[in-house]
């Protein structure tokens, strides 16, 4: 009897004990993730949820409405800390990179004349023009190199953007914005903003390998980049949007955020918060970030649509 006593004790405290770690591990991970939020997104509400699902749609979902099952990926405020210390060297890495590939703007054209540094309000069509020129020149002489970097960046399997749990967050203009510069929806939608005249760029990695950026704006996949803006200086409430209408392919995606010039206004700096928007077959979930002038592409985030089971379904009628 007494042996019976002793063992169920010993189990009962092994239960007090494994429970009592379990809830020490929940805690610790609720503090980092604080931590890194507070690092990475300051403005953002203090933590709701200390539980986050990487499940967008379910696979028990997927087959009662016909939509594929959607994950998406790990992002640094749920790594462990050795997880987030692997992120911090691969993060050095991609800068690095892009400084060793010489890939910063000022680097390449510190001859072309800087027009906002007369700090003028007015912007003529030859002032366009000649941003426009400046760009596409950049383009055709480092086209190779961006290619390199943008493919070291796609390699990165966590995002760095920080989880909105509001969604839409409070006073969240992004939707005025995209019906203003005619941004369309769709089954797929990600969108871009932020609040000064520096020119940010979306990069949008699909899974058929190609990229969706400034430089090709419509993919052989059906993405298109139907907003591009701030090549001039011309808003301090800016956004870009990348749009699968129907029938996005099955596969991985993952969203890069590129700061591509610091332009000289006032008010504007080599550092600028951002949020992202991310709607797959109508599940949104928006992400905010910084990003600073010389650093690498960021990815932001990314998702996977369907299974392996899906390689040849076709999914329509989520416009």
């Amino acid at each position: 009897m007494s042996l019976i006593l002793t063992a169920a004790t010993a189990v009962a405290t092994t239960g007090i004990i494994y429970a009592g770690y379990r809830l020490n591990k929940r805690r610790n991970q609720r503090l980092l993730r604080e931590a890194r939020r507070k690092k990475y997104a300051p403005d953002l509400p203090p933590l709701i949820n200390s539980v986050t699902n990487q499940t967008v749609i379910s696979a028990n979902s997927s087959n009662q409405s016909d939509k594929p099952p959607v994950e998406r990926t790990k992002q640094i405020e749920e790594l462990t800390e050795k997880e987030y210390d692997s992120w911090q060297e691969r993060d050095e890495d991609r800068d690095a990179n892009i400084m060793q590939l010489r890939l910063i703007l000022e680097d390449v054209i510190s001859d072309l004349t800087e027009l906002e540094d007369q700090h003028s309000e007015e912007y003529t069509e030859q002032d366009r023009i000649m941003n426009l020129d400046a760009r596409a020149e950049w383009i055709s002489e480092h086209e190779e190199t961006l290619e390199e970097h943008a493919t070291f960046v796609e390699s990165e399997m966590v995002g760095s953007g920080i989880i909105v749990e509001e969604s839409p967050p409070e006073n969240d203009d992004l939707d005025q914005r995209l019906e203003r510069e005619g941004g369309k929806s769709g089954a797929v939608q990600v969108s871009l903003a932020w609040d000064d005249f520096n020119d940010l760029d979306l990069h949008l990695f699909c899974p058929s390998g190609e990229r969706i950026y400034f430089n090709n704006k419509h993919s052989d996949c059906g993405g298109e980049l139907d907003v591009d803006m701030n090549v001039k200086p011309v808003s301090n409430n800016a956004v870009e949007n990348v749009v699968w209408q129907e029938n996005p392919p099955k596969g991985t995606y993952k969203v890069g955020v590129h700061f591509y010039k610091y332009h000289r206004k006032r008010g504007t700096k080599k550092r600028t918060k951002y949020r992202l928007r991310v709607a797959i077959f109508g599940q949104v979930q928006e992400y905010s970030g910084m990003i600073k002038y010389g650093s690498a592409i960021q990815m932001v985030t990314g998702f996977t649509i369907g299974t392996e089971a899906d390689l040849s379904k076709q999914y329509s009628g989520f416009e």
